[in-house]
């Protein structure tokens, strides 16, 4: 997986994290075929990443019981 090299030096949270959403959103956006995705020709993973380092979706840990 490739993140901007410039976000991820300013990234202050766990990598593990991010790139465990990262992964779950481009899922996401392969299932949906979105618009986006096909202005991004396709690429899922790159997209999600750039969505996430932008703050455009967030996410959290669930704690399990």
């Amino acid at each position: 997986m490739i993140f901007p090299l410039e976000s991820l030096v300013k990234f202050k949270g766990s990598i593990y994290e991010i790139t465990s959403a990262a992964s779950r959103r481009a899922y996401q956006l392969a299932i949906l075929k979105d618009n986006e995705v096909m202005d991004n020709d396709g690429k899922v993973v790159s997209l999600a990443a750039r969505q996430l380092f932008r703050g455009e979706v967030h996410y959290r840990i669930e704690q399990q019981s």
